[in-house]
This record gives C-alpha cells, sequence and structure tokens, in this order.
C-alpha cells in the first residue's frame, strides 16, 4: 500500500539566469544568484535564481497569435520577476537607464500592473533576449510543486546594480558558477538539487557567447528527477541527454528542497 501523499499538479513558473562579463578579460563569467528570506515556506534561506509563478496578467501580455504562448507567458514572468526582487530589468527595448530602473522596480513592487509601468516608460518587452536553458519539474514537494522554466540573459556590468526587496529577496551574489559551487560545498550558502545541477553546467562556459550556444543545442524538456542505482548507490538522478555534466548524485547527499 503506498501511503504517500497525492502529487499535487505543478504550478506554472519562470527563473532568469543573469550572466554578466568577469571583471578582466578572461575572467569566468558571473551569475547572479539571490538568498531568499529565511522565514519563506518554499526554499526558505537558499540560494536561488531570481524568479516566481507565471501569473494571469503575464498571459494577458502575450500576443494572440504566439505561436507558445505558454513559453511567452513565462519569459514575461522571469522579465518580471527579475524586476520586482532584485531591480533588474533585462528583456525590455530600448533599453533602460538607471533612473527607469529604479522607477520599474518601484512600480512593480507596488503591485502595479507590468504593462502600465512599461507604458509609462514607452518600454516594451523584448522576449527574444532570453534562452531557454532548462525546465525543471521535481515531484518532491514538502510545499508545493513547481514547474520552472530557465533562461538566460546576458546584462552589462554597468547596468547590474541590484535592488532587493529585503522581504523575499534578502540578499544578492554576482558570481562564477564553480564560486558558487565552491561555497556550497563549504556550507557557506545553500543550494538544492536542481540549482547544483544548472551550476554544474554553467560553470563549463567561459563567456556568455558558449552558454548561449550550448543553451541552442540541447533540448528543453520537463526534467522530473528520479530515484535509481547507479553503482549499487541509491541516487537521484537525471536524464543525460539534456547538456547536464552531472546527472546523478547519491540520495543521502542530495538536497531536494
Amino acid at each position: 500500500m503506498n501511503n504517500d501523499p497525492a502529487i499535487p499538479d505543478a504550478i506554472p513558473a519562470a527563473s532568469l539566469i543573469p550572466m554578466r562579463d568577469g571583471v578582466d578579460p578572461g575572467d569566468p563569467p558571473e551569475i547572479l544568484m539571490v538568498q531568499r528570506g529565511a522565514t519563506l515556506a518554499f526554499l526558505g534561506g537558499a540560494m536561488v535564481f531570481p524568479g516566481g509563478r507565471v501569473d494571469p496578467a503575464d498571459h494577458a501580455l502575450v500576443p494572440h497569435d504566439d505561436p507558445d504562448p505558454a513559453d511567452t507567458a513565462a519569459r514575461i514572468a522571469a522579465i518580471r520577476e527579475t524586476i520586482e526582487e532584485v531591480g533588474l530589468a533585462v528583456g525590455l527595448s530600448p533599453t533602460p537607464d538607471a533612473a527607469t530602473r529604479a522607477a520599474l522596480c518601484e512600480g512593480v513592487r507596488q503591485g502595479r500592473a507590468l504593462a502600465d509601468v512599461l507604458h509609462d516608460h514607452d518600454l516594451t518587452i523584448d522576449t527574444a533576449a532570453l534562452i531557454p536553458f532548462a525546465r525543471w519539474c521535481p515531484e518532491h514537494v514538502p510545499v508545493r510543486r513547481f514547474d520552472a522554466r530557465f533562461y538566460l540573459a546576458r546584462i552589462d556590468r554597468d547596468r547590474s546594480e541590484t535592488r532587493i526587496d529585503g522581504s523575499e529577496t534578502v540578499d544578492t551574489r554576482w558570481i562564477p558558477a564553480a564560486s558558487a559551487l565552491e561555497q556550497a560545498d563549504a556550507g557557506r550558502m545553500r543550494i538544492i538539487f536542481p540549482t547544483r545541477r544548472t551550476l554544474e553546467r554553467l560553470a563549463l562556459y567561459p563567456d556568455f557567447a558558449a552558454a548561449a550556444a550550448d543553451a541552442r543545442a540541447w533540448p528543453v524538456r520537463r526534467i522530473i528527477p528520479f530515484l535509481a542505482d547507479r553503482g549499487g548507490v541509491p541516487s537521484i538522478c537525471i536524464p543525460d541527454d539534456l547538456g547536464f555534466p552531472v546527472t546523478a548524485e547519491p540520495a543521502s547527499r542530495a538536497e531536494r528542497g
């Protein structure tokens, strides 16, 4: 008899992985990670990428003739959540200056519709600036289950200063992916299974161009981690044909949320 609770329907969500060049030529690119507030029910205290659920208002901004409305709505959600959580304006045209970014952030945090805030500043959404990277949909659901699409986007260093909201997001770090993994291994950063797998892949790239090319070279399918035996060790695994360099981790070591 299976006493496990029923797996709930997944909530559509989106995350953005902003990437900027390193300080000096040859330095690895830096990615933005955010720390969630410790009191939050879902992933409290963990380091993640900016993002959140896809709202009806995001769907309302999708053109009627869009060939993939679910993907476009997720891109819009990723743009909106990144403005709200960290004050970065990615995927907007024309590229807003610092004062406009601050006004966008303030407007969205006050609960104004993204469409209205953009209209005030004569801005439009450029969803093509976001590159599909992965889609995670774990069935391990201690709180709630998300079907989260992850996107890459480049941002200039001089436009990458963050403004945290202080509640949902309590800290931000621009950091090379390999350094983030080192900090997690040293116990200075909490990351969960999908974040670790994503960082391992991001650590392969010498620059954004390589990241974008690799992202386009692999299919993006819904990833549902599964339990399997790997060399006699019960492990949490993912498919091996989606571009991730590490596809299994001992279940005893994996943090799943």
